[in-house]
């Protein structure tokens, strides 16, 4: 009987896991619609889970789990969480309800058209869109709203992250239109979420026991005589290099004069931030990096702006596909603005851009959109409509103009005069290299800024933040600094390793010095990013792989007193994110957090699964050394076992840290959406990852898992469905949590 459960329990388990993947394959192929008809909201689906939980009920009471407390509660609370799903899927109500201001509406209506009534009216009073100060970037939405229920009058009001409910419907902002008409997400579920989120309670505290209970296998691992004695690392590589064609070098301001340039304000990214912000992404964004000859972004901006024929004939415009430098006539990895045109002077690129907008199949279609948007920004910049310095208020608001823009009727004409010709006068000023009195233009510049936007500038501390922000973040090569140190270091404790020979004292310590520079610089960059940003920089790619990188320099900190083989593994690692970030470094811009993303419970969320993913990683590495160990074919039996003993060890926080962030996860998103769980390809991948780690959890019903060789080919395998989960489904599925790339 035993048997018969185990098998039922565990093999319903793979045929889900299956299943889940193959969802989000035909998800990307027939649409969202197809797979919650046919998969998951199907009565197949749920007699699955119904199946799979009734008979790990029965296998655990078999087993007599009861009688270790903090394991029957663990899985009791999945299986609490599973019965909330389930009354979900049976009893709730979700659906858009769409009213214009003064309207009363009693239904709402759900995606395949059915109605639902409500025991009440509900009526838009006002809704109002609030923005970021002196800018028009959007800070949140509101809709006030009356409920109107048998001669009562209830008040309300519904934000992003902010709830409104009443009689157990939750209202949640969803979308408006610029006829007034707004859209309010209904969700009616009185019972599901109460009993999933007791599910989430008991899962947490039980998580709690586990740790502190001195019967566990974790504290057995723990305290294992194997543990102690060391362990070693992995490998990895990396070489990039980048060709320049040798030219002319272009004219450029002086270093000290073009930096005056960078302490104006400039409107960017819907942002008031340093120009010198807008001259390092500008930078990046053509060149691929943030100085290019040696030369300052703020110079190579300003260069642009005054020596305009002369940064034409520059190199300095980095096109990656083969087919769009065959396109253009160039040999090397870098085209001149000249390059993109014919001598008819006629775009290179105009007929293929036509056939890709039709045709995303078209050969290197996203690399040809890539080339013509940086040829654009040249040309954006060129006119001038980059440049919004000029801040005026504009019936009620703040408007920042550019000098191309046109100027409202109700500017003096002193002020008219001053917006179109100031950037002209300091042209000529240049050419006469009269750097005196461009240092008075850029004078009067931040004068009229002062002025017109007291109040709204950025402080002098982040301002200052911010400049110091941009010459500090260059990922790139402090990612490769920190891969071939990793490398190297990991090949010295390999020897060491494989030989029984002590790691010599001087190379550890400097190698934990390393660790804690790195830790030093992460942190500030870290810190000073959050600064001038307002809110925590876990937003997106860029931002959660840098935090992945310090999460495993924090890791390897706290823990090589216990596990040498950690110095080397954090450093290599955080090289290794760091260098991955990269997939997001041409746009890193600093920009104000959407609505929706501005929620305390989503940074929290984020960083769990970060931590999570930094472990996971961490025992990837402990199952290549080990397999390379094996590969040896030397006498590292007892190596490859503690090896296995340390991944044990360090897969218990890292599975449970995933099950904490996933379910904080799906708090935020029933605050913020209406439903803690949708489906969405990155919420079903986590799901994928966390039940197919937890299965190395469970050697005593899967013997396979105690044969070290197995345990650490697994580890390394399962490494593939977390990169799956965080860049895979990026990249390739999409989904709501794509906004995690930008």
């Amino acid at each position: 009987m035993i048997k018969i459960c185990k098998y039922i329990a565990f093999g319903l388990l793979g045929v889900i896991v299956i299943l889940l993947f193959l969802a989000t394959v035909f998800e990307k192929i027939y649409g969202t619609s197809f797979v919650n008809e046919y998969v998951y909201d199907s009565p197949p689906f749920v007699i699955l889970w119904t199946v799979l939980t009734s008979a790990g009920i029965v296998y655990l009471l078999l087993c007599k789990i009861h009688k270790n407390l903090a394991v029957w509660l663990i899985h009791l609370s999945f299986v609490l969480i599973l019965v909330g799903a389930f009354v979900s899927w049976m009893s709730s109500e979700h659906g858009m309800l769409q009213v214009t201001k003064g309207e009363q509406v009693s239904f709402f209506v759900d995606d395949n058209g059915k109605k639902y009534s409500m025991p009440f009216l509900i009526e838009l009073k006002d809704f109002r869109i609030l923005y970021y100060t002196g800018t028009h970037a959007p800070m949140n939405f509101v809709s006030e709203v009356n409920i109107l229920d048998e001669g009562k009058n209830v008040e309300g009001k519904v934000s992003m992250n902010r709830i409104f409910t009443y009689r157990g419907y939750r209202f949640y902002q969803s979308g408006y239109d610029t006829e007034g008409s707004v859209s309010l997400f209904v969700a009616h579920d009185p019972y599901g979420i109460a009993i999933t989120y007791i599910g989430y309670t008991f899962l947490l505290l039980s998580f709690v026991c586990f740790f502190y209970n001195r019967r566990s296998r974790f504290y057995t691992l723990l305290h294992s005589p194997l543990i102690m004695r060391g362990a070693a690392i992995f490998i990895l590589f990396l070489y990039s290099s980048t060709s320049i064609r040798a030219e002319m070098r272009p004219k450029v301001l002086p270093k000290e004069l073009a930096a005056r340039f960078g302490d104006i304000c400039v409107l960017y990214n819907d942002r008031i931030c340093p120009l010198q912000t807008l001259a390092n992404d500008f930078t990046v964004k053509l060149y691929g990096s943030p100085s290019y000859k040696g030369y300052s972004p703020e110079q190579l901006f300003t260069g642009w702006m005054f020596y305009y024929s002369s940064w034409q004939q520059q190199p300095m415009i980095k096109i990656n596909s083969a087919f769009v430098r065959q396109l253009l006539g160039i040999k090397g990895k870098y085209a001149s603005l000249n390059d993109f045109t014919n001598d008819l002077n006629i775009y290179k690129l105009e007929d293929v851009i036509s056939k890709s907008q039709y045709d995303k199949r078209f050969k290197d279609s996203r690399a040809i959109e890539e080339a013509d948007e940086k040829y654009n920004l040249i040309a954006s910049f060129n006119s001038g409509k980059l440049l919004k310095i000029f801040p005026y208020s504009f019936n009620g608001d703040l408007v920042w103009y550019s000098q191309a823009d046109i100027l409202p009727e109700s500017m003096s004409r002193n002020e008219w005069f001053f917006v179109k010709k100031s950037l002209s006068y300091l042209s000529e000023m240049v050419v006469m290299k009269d750097y005196k009195h461009v240092s008075m233009v850029l004078e009067k510049f931040e004068k009229y800024q002062e002025k017109n936007a007291k109040g709204v500038l950025p402080s002098t501390q982040a301002f200052k933040a911010e400049k110091l922000y941009n010459r500090l973040h260059y990922t790139l090569w402090f990612s490769v600094i920190c891969i071939c140190v990793g490398f190297i270091v990991f090949l010295y404790y390999c020897y060491c390793l494989s030989d029984s020979k002590r790691i010599n004292r001087s190379v550890s310590a400097l190698s934990i010095m390393i660790l804690y520079a790195i830790f030093l610089y992460l942190t500030v960059v870290i810190a000073l990013r959050w600064f001038v940003s307002g809110h925590i920089p876990l937003s997106n790619g860029f931002e959660t792989m840098q935090f992945m990188s310090w999460s495993i320099v924090c890791i390897s900190l706290l823990l090589n007193k216990h596990y040498s083989m950690l110095v080397p593994f954090g450093i290599l690692l955080c090289g290794l994110s760091l260098m991955v970030s990269m997939i997001g470094e041409s746009n890193p811009h600093i920009t104000q957090l959407m609505p929706v993303l501005s929620s305390p419970l989503l940074s929290i969320h984020v960083a769990i699964i970060m931590l999570a993913y930094s472990l996971f990683a961490f025992v990837m590495l402990n199952g290549v050394t080990a397999l390379i160990l094996y590969a040896k074919k030397q006498n590292s039996r007892i190596q490859i076992e503690r090896l296995q003993i340390i991944s044990q060890v360090i897969l218990y926080p890292a599975i449970f840290a995933l099950a904490i962030g996933i379910f904080v996860g799906a708090v935020w998103a029933n605050i913020s959406w209406g439903r803690y769980w949708s489906w969405d390809p990155k919420e079903t991948w986590a799901l994928i990852t966390l039940l197919v780690y937890s299965l190395a959890l469970h050697s005593k019903s899967l013997p396979l898992f105690r044969k070290p060789l197995f345990f650490h080919v697994f580890t390394v395998l399962s490494f593939l469905i977390v990169l799956m989960t965080y860049f895979g489904v990026n990249y390739v599925l999409g989904g709501m949590h794509s906004y995690a790339t930008s």
